[in-house]
C-alpha cells in the first residue's frame, strides 16, 4: 500500500488515480499510523508552506513522514512535499520544515530582461538529469513536465540534486538521497513522462 498523505492541502485524488493507473494501490490519509504502515509514502501539496507546516504538526504527520523516511522506505515528495523536506522556507517566513534535506526554499526573483518570465512558474519545462535516480528510469533527460511554484528548494549539498530546470535561474527540479526522491513538478499532470515516474515509483 502506498499512503497519500493527507494534511489538508493537496492534489490528493489526482495523484492517487495516477498510482492506481499504473497499477499501485494507494490509500489517502490523515492517520500517522497508517503513514507509518505504509510500504512507500507520497507527500503531495499545493498552497503555502507555513500553513502546510502547520498541518502536519496538528494532525502528527510530520512525525510520521520523518518515521517512514528513517525506517528506508520509498518515499516521494511532489511539488510543495518537495519544498517541505527542506529545512525551512522565505515564504512569508521564515517557517522550519521537516529538515530532512539541509537547505532552504527560496522565491524566484523577477528579471527585467526576461520579462516574458512570469512567476509564479506555470507550464511545461524539461528537467535536465543530472544523475540516474531509479524514480526517473526509461525517462530521457529533458523531458517536459508540469509545473505551477513560485518557490524552489536550494539544497545545500549540490550532490542530492538529481534534476536540473532553467526558469529565470537554474534550479534543482528533482532531489534524490537514498530512498527519497522529491520533484518541483507535477508527475499526474505531466501526461506519460509523469505516468513513468509513479510506474518506477509504485515498482520500487
Amino acid at each position: 500500500m502506498i499512503a497519500v498523505v493527507d494534511y489538508g492541502m493537496g492534489n490528493l485524488r489526482s495523484v492517487a488515480k495516477a498510482i492506481e493507473r499504473v497499477g499501485g494501490k494507494p490509500e489517502i490519509t490523515c492517520d500517522p499510523l497508517v503513514v507509518k504502515r505504509a510500504e512507500k509514502v507520497i507527500l503531495p501539496g499545493v498552497g503555502a508552506f507555513g500553513d502546510a507546516m502547520k498541518n502536519l504538526r496538528s494532525l502528527g504527520l510530520d512525525d510520521a513522514v520523518k518515521s517512514s523516511i528513517r525506517a528506508g522506505k520509498p518515499f516521494l515528495g511532489v511539488c510543495l512535499g518537495l519544498q517541505l523536506l527542506f529545512e525551512s522556507s522565505d515564504e512569508n517566513g521564515p517557517h522550519e520544515g521537516l529538515g530532512v534535506i539541509a537547505g532552504n526554499v527560496v522565491r524566484f526573483k523577477g528579471d527585467a530582461a526576461r520579462a516574458d518570465l512570469k512567476i509564479p512558474h506555470i507550464g511545461w519545462n524539461s528537467v535536465e538529469f543530472v544523475k540516474s535516480a531509479p524514480l526517473f528510469a526509461g525517462v530521457p533527460s529533458g523531458a517536459y513536465f508540469y509545473f505551477v511554484h513560485s518557490y524552489f528548494g536550494a539544497p545545500r549539498d549540490r550532490s542530492v540534486v538529481a534534476g536540473e530546470t532553467d526558469y529565470l535561474c537554474r534550479f534543482a527540479s528533482a532531489v534524490w538521497r537514498d530512498n527519497v526522491f522529491a520533484c518541483q513538478f507535477h508527475p499526474e499532470k505531466s501526461q506519460n513522462r509523469g505516468l513513468r515516474v509513479y510506474e518506477n515509483f509504485a515498482r520500487m
